[in-house]
């Protein structure tokens, strides 16, 4: 019913004429928006210079260079070697690899609600929503799934303090599942993206730095959702520890498909030569869009606005969730999401069933594109980095007005 058209900033045509604002972002990819004019020009640069330098070919290619040289600026001093891809299950997938082989052990801790892609090694990580798994096992061996913090549907509800229960059972699951002599790595998004953008409890990253420490595992960030300034800062961790891998995609090239795996430079050094490539990977193009969006963000102060945006939206939410069910507003920075539900007389917090697919349908009947998150009545918003305080509050309004 929706043909788009053409994009510009926070805004997207369709063929009919109908604007609309959009706080999906291509699930959060467009960081810098809609065709900003200097990715645009980027992309247009480089596709006159060279379109194809293929990885195995080139070693390196320019726009190669230039990212690189961003990347040193950006990531964390510890993750100095980086592999390029195409898309965030494509490295996922290849930190599996990284972790398995640098380590010599083989199962992989995941944790549930999680969404790392849905390519086979990926999929077998992925249990945010059963429709991503649903008909196509058996998957691959050598994974185990720990629960997540999910505070607010807890029985001991102890108001954002985690009771420690989720700890306790990864810490039982090393006894139980995985010995930590064949456990690899522990693999998560330092906010939960697609279960529900969860953000964890103050305490739990740290906690699984140190148990990975102890036991000789590899800690690996997934930060493909939560990563390039989306939650005010560069990388969702920096709020909370440091990783041994960090994964990036989506909001990285503004749109271009393009992906990458930050590591320490050991965990490459012990990979020989053809153990991870790909025809596409490091594309020129992509390159080029990436330094570019790096570029916006930084000299733009897309960090600061990310951070103001999100308490101004933040703030509009809350003030909403005075007069409807809200029962939950979570996230940074502009990854942010509301929560719908009511105490239950049997005690704990639901909704009615379909009450996010609901609100989005009738947010695009109103020129305003959302998206749900997790298997609970939960609805996010991800707006381009860059979005202005009047159309936060025009996201609002238009929201108040599907609440209604």
């Amino acid at each position: 019913p929706v043909v788009a058209d053409r994009g510009a900033g926070s805004y997207v045509w369709s063929t009919d004429g109908r604007k609309h604002l959009d706080f999906a972002c291509g699930i959060g990819v467009l960081s810098t928006g809609h065709c900003h004019p200097r990715v645009v020009k980027a992309i247009q640069e480089q596709a006159a210079q060279i379109i194809m330098a293929q990885q195995n070919i080139f070693p390196a290619s320019r726009p190669m260079v230039d990212l690189l040289q961003r990347l040193d600026r950006i990531m964390p001093p510890q993750l100095t070697s980086h592999f390029f891809c195409n898309s965030g299950a494509e490295a996922v997938e290849n930190a599996m690899k990284i972790a398995r082989n640098y380590t010599g052990k083989q199962n992989i801790i995941a944790f549930d609600g999680a969404y790392h892609g849905r390519t086979y090694g990926a999929m077998s990580l992925t249990t945010s929503k059963t429709v991503y798994r649903q008909t196509f096992g058996p998957f691959p061996s050598g994974v185990v799934t720990a629960p997540y913090p999910y505070c607010l549907h807890c029985k001991t509800r102890q108001a954002r303090q985690c009771c420690g229960g989720p700890l306790e059972s990864l810490e039982w699951m090393l006894k139980t599942h995985s010995a930590p002599s064949e456990t690899a790595a522990i693999i998560l998004e330092p906010i939960l993206g697609e279960g529900g953008f969860l953000t964890p409890p103050p305490g739990f990253l740290g906690a699984l730095r140190a148990l990975c420490d102890k036991h000789g595992m590899l800690l690996i960030f997934d930060e493909v959702q939560c990563g390039v300034g989306r939650t005010g800062k560069w990388w969702g961790h920096q709020h909370l520890t440091d990783p041994d891998v960090l994964l990036f995609a989506k909001g990285i090239a503004s749109g271009v498909p393009f992906a990458g795996v930050s590591a320490k430079p050991q965990l490459y050094d012990k990979m020989s030569a053809g153990m991870m490539g790909g025809t596409y990977g490091g594309s020129a193009i992509g390159c080029a869009a990436a330094a570019a969006t790096i570029d916006v963000v930084t000299e733009e102060g897309l960090l600061q606005n990310a951070a103001e945006r999100g308490q101004q939206l933040a703030a509009g939410l809350l003030k909403l969730g005075e007069k409807y069910p809200i029962a939950d507003v979570r996230g940074r920075g502009l990854m942010l999401a509301a929560e719908f539900g009511e105490p239950q007389p049997g005690g704990g917090i639901a909704a009615r069933p379909h009450t996010a697919a609901d609100l989005a349908h009738a947010a695009g009947q109103r020129g305003l594109l959302l998206l749900g998150a997790g298997a609970r009545e939960t609805i996010r918003f991800l707006p381009p980095l860059n979005v202005s305080e009047g159309e936060v509050e025009e996201g609002l309004a238009i929201f108040e007005q599907c609440l209604e």
